[in-house]
């Protein structure tokens, strides 16, 4: 791990200050696009044999403002090593924010700015984006504008946008895989009077859950580019935790931050859950469902109603979409209904109106894809290009509002699609009208093998260069992504 990351960080470094015009390409082990051999290919120790549900899930660490001077909240993040207990009794290398594992849960309003200090203590370039902000490119934490080891870089989010459930996490080009893997994430969930208003669940009520894929094992854990043994599932930070809770309606935030996995979310039993928001907020009408789809990236905020449930009785999170052991992949987390408590909150049936989406000022069309043909270094390509940072893909007049067909030209690997700077809609899945579940605003989207979807974005906030790519992050790492220049 550590010399390879060595080599990457020292590339990225000569990128930055001096290489121009060269396509970038990382290394890679594994197709991820490929089934998983019967040997671990890292040669790692047996995963231990997990009992499910003997873990609590921690909340997610508030972090407090260091200054609140101005209207302006001011926090400090430092990104160091840590160890986490993911696995019961095993202590695994993590990096993280302020050593958490995920990193802390910021809180933030509308009109009010924040501004985060991030120190990087670490011994690899790293850069902090917030996902689904609407932010000057300076403050993107682009790929190649890294915080050297031991160097700091402040970021401005003025939060001018509406209410989202948003997220942070490294993106220092061919090591945000790895970065993001090994800990490098954390949530922000921004409010508005909008979201406010409304009767929904609140305070200890309002639980944020961070789910991913990991290879654990005797020894901790391992990362491997294109890893298809990641196959214990986290909740939080920790492998299938259970969750007390009381007999009554919680609003869950759901993120998938894992690197490539795809899930469909639903509990054990089939009951009713109502999805309220996406990516970029709340949807405009509650979507009543029994699954959720989750791609690497991709939000999902719903209202689950535990009074249906007797007090001592559990229900279990279960995974039924991607690859892997129905047995290892196939559960989460466990809701465990401890207590009965008083509810006021409900769901009503208008939750946020959009406006009408304007005529569309452009046409573009955007092509993902990966090798999938089993070669040892796969690559991966927009537009049939790797990555170049010194490259311009799309020139976009400032506020246009344009319509991108995006295509997945694999047939085996799912991608999904992700867009710096803006919230777009969704206009259509292979020609046919998008599902309730993507009726809102959202920032990534999951596209199946030879699938098509188009979506419509209005490029009216700020002017600059911002990357869009597959947030299946091995998948950017190994070239999936490009450059728009707005102006």
């Amino acid at each position: 791990m550590v010399s390879r990351r060595r080599v990457l960080a020292a590339g990225m470094a000569t990128a930055c200050t001096g290489v121009t015009g060269a396509a970038l390409v990382p290394l890679a082990t594994t197709p991820a696009g490929a089934e998983p051999s019967a040997a671990d290919p890292a040669g790692n120790a047996a995963a231990p044999a997990v009992t499910p549900f003997t873990q609590p899930m921690p909340r997610p660490t508030v972090l407090s403002p260091v200054s609140s001077a101005g209207g302006i909240d001011v926090y400090v993040m430092t990104m160091k090593p840590a160890t986490a207990e993911i696995l019961p009794g095993i202590q695994s290398q993590v990096l993280t924010f302020n050593g958490n594992f995920p990193g802390p849960l910021i809180r933030a309003r509308r009109g009010r700015p924040v501004v985060i200090q991030q120190r990087n203590r670490l011994d690899v370039p790293a850069s902090v984006h917030l996902h689904g902000g609407e932010v000057d490119p300076q403050h993107d934490g682009q790929p190649m504008e890294t915080i050297a080891p031991g160097a700091d870089r402040t970021y401005y989010y003025p939060n001018t946008q509406p209410h989202a459930s948003l997220w942070y996490h490294d993106h220092a080009h061919h090591i945000e895989s790895e970065n993001v893997y090994r800990g490098l994430s954390g949530q922000y969930l921004l409010t508005d009077e909008v979201e406010e208003a409304l009767p929904l669940p609140t305070g200890q009520y309002d639980l944020p859950i961070a789910i991913r894929d990991a290879n654990v094992d005797a020894t901790g854990l391992h990362y491997t580019m294109g890893d298809r043994q990641r196959s214990t599932m986290l909740a939080n930070g920790k492998a299938y935790p259970y969750v007390e809770v009381a007999a009554r309606k919680y609003r869950i935030r759901l993120l998938n931050c894992s690197n490539q996995r795809f899930m469909e979310l639903r509990l054990e039993d089939g009951s009713e859950m109502i999805q309220i928001g996406s990516d970029g907020g709340l949807l405009p009408r509650p979507h009543r469902t029994d699954a959720i789809p989750l791609s690497a990236a991709e939000r999902a905020d719903v209202v689950i109603d535990f009074s249906r449930y007797a007090v001592g009785s559990s229900v279990v999170l279960k995974n039924t979409g991607g690859f892997g052991s129905p047995e290892l992949v196939g559960q989460v987390l466990r809701f465990d209904i401890v207590r009965t408590a008083k509810d006021s909150s409900r769901v009503p049936d208008v939750l946020r109106e959009l406006p009408p989406l304007p005529q569309p000022t452009a046409e573009r069309t955007v092509t993902l894809r990966m090798d999938e043909d089993g070669r040892p270094h796969p690559q991966a390509y927009i537009d049939e290009k790797l990555y170049d940072p010194a490259r311009v893909d799309q020139q976009i007049r400032f506020g246009a509002s344009e319509v991108w067909t995006v295509q997945n030209l694999n047939q085996i690997a799912w991608h999904n699609f992700h867009m710096h700077l803006v919230q777009f809609r969704v206009l259509e899945r292979d020609g046919q009208a998008p599902g309730p579940a993507e009726a809102g605003l959202k920032d990534t989207v999951n596209l199946r093998p030879n699938e098509t979807i188009k979506v419509q974005a209005t490029f009216d906030t700020h002017r600059g260069s911002y990357v869009y790519h597959c947030h299946m992050l091995d998948h950017s790492a190994m070239g999936m992504m490009a450059t728009m220049k707005i102006g």
